[in-house]
């Protein structure tokens, strides 16, 4: 006779424990969570079992609360212990005995973090308030038999906003196609995908705003690899989180980090000049780099800073935008739908009357 499955307990105290839950934070998180709610041991649950390490560092984080400068100056075995428990079946919240149950594969993992109580006590109950507003795991595809590529392109082709975001409500899909569609030379489609992509997703996630979470990471980490695969990725998040800033601005940090590589890129200060357009709040702190690139040897990203300075909107800068009055490169951008051939000196002038007219 076989062995049955087993009820999942806390490997530190043996209590049982809580399917693991989203939070409903939009914030760069891949793994649902969990707490034990006798011993305060944090867990992560890992749906493929193959990134366990990236799940320890999500149930780290965690619990401390998100602080990862306390996070990344613990050590272990003096301030916290972790453990592993595999064969984790989400469906029927239980351990299985085999890798197969029920004719299906069992590939979850349960990463645990317990914490020493000194540092425990700090978060803990922080944490368990975050987890009262949580939402069980979405498996729930959003599937139609209406969605088909070449209809997503036609009407992406015709400009058919209305039936390419009532498709979207039927059928996720939608959104990675669009996301294949920017891996094109052509420059105006690139930014009519992005437009009709960043619309597309401000509908969804009115109903699914984790697909449009998930959407967000996978763009980000697409951007973090150089090559084609990246075409409009930054742009249509800078967009994306434009037409939902309360919901999805837990995504700038991770978009203001690409301002920090060694070769500055147009697309990221874009992306931060459309976000500040709406709300300037989630990319303030992007100011002073984009102060020192003012002086960058390459016109667009010149022409791009002063343009995201514009609308971010700080005074400070006034007397460093002056100096471009008479710079007479010609770039393009596309600061709305159309692609305009701009001078930098039109950028600078028009930057100047937004800084005057908002601190009037």
């Amino acid at each position: 006779m076989k062995p049955l499955p087993e009820v999942p307990r806390c490997p530190f105290c043996y209590h049982r424990i809580e399917q693991p839950r989203e939070l409903k934070e939009r914030k760069i998180i891949e793994f649902p969570l969990g707490m034990c709610t006798y011993c305060g041991a944090v867990y992560a649950y890992d749906a493929t079992g193959h990134n366990m390490g990236a799940a320890f560092i999500e149930a780290l984080l965690f619990a401390c609360n998100e602080d990862d400068y306390l996070a990344f100056s613990l050590s272990y075995g003096d301030d916290y212990t972790d453990a592993v428990i595999e064969k984790y079946d989400l469906t029927t919240h239980t351990i299985t005995p085999e890798k197969t149950f029920e004719e299906r594969y069992i590939r979850g993992a349960l990463i645990f973090v317990k914490l020493k109580e000194d540092y425990q006590e700090v978060n803990k109950e922080v944490i368990k308030e975050r987890l009262k507003n949580t939402l069980p795991i979405t498996k729930t595809r959003m599937r139609s038999h209406k969605f088909s590529k070449e209809k997503v392109k036609e009407y992406v082709s015709n400009n058919n906003i209305e039936e390419l975001i009532s498709l979207s409500k039927e059928d996720s899909r939608v959104i990675n196609e669009l996301q294949r569609l920017l891996y094109t030379p052509d420059e105006t489609l690139r930014w009519k995908v992005i437009n009709l992509t960043a619309k597309v997703c401000k509908s969804i996630s009115e109903n699914r705003p984790d697909i449009v979470s998930k959407f967000l990471t996978r763009l980000l980490q697409d951007a973090s690899y150089p090559g084609a695969s990246a075409w409009g990725a930054l742009e249509s998040t800078g967009a994306i989180i434009s037409t939902n800033i309360e919901l999805f601005d837990e995504f700038s940090p991770a978009l203001l980090s690409f301002l920090n590589t060694n070769e500055p890129r147009k697309d990221v200060i874009w992306a931060i000049g459309k976000i500040a357009s709406v709300n300037r709040e989630p990319v303030k702190y992007a100011f002073r780099r984009l102060v020192s690139l003012l002086s960058n040897k390459d016109p667009e990203i010149r022409g791009y800073s002063v343009w995201a300075l514009g609308n971010i909107g700080y005074s400070d800068v006034i007397e460093d935008i002056r100096k471009l009055l008479h710079d007479d490169e010609i770039i393009n951008i596309c600061r709305d739908i159309e692609i305009e051939s701009l001078s930098i000196s039109q950028l600078a002038s028009e930057a100047l009357n937004k800084i005057k007219n908002r601190n009037e």
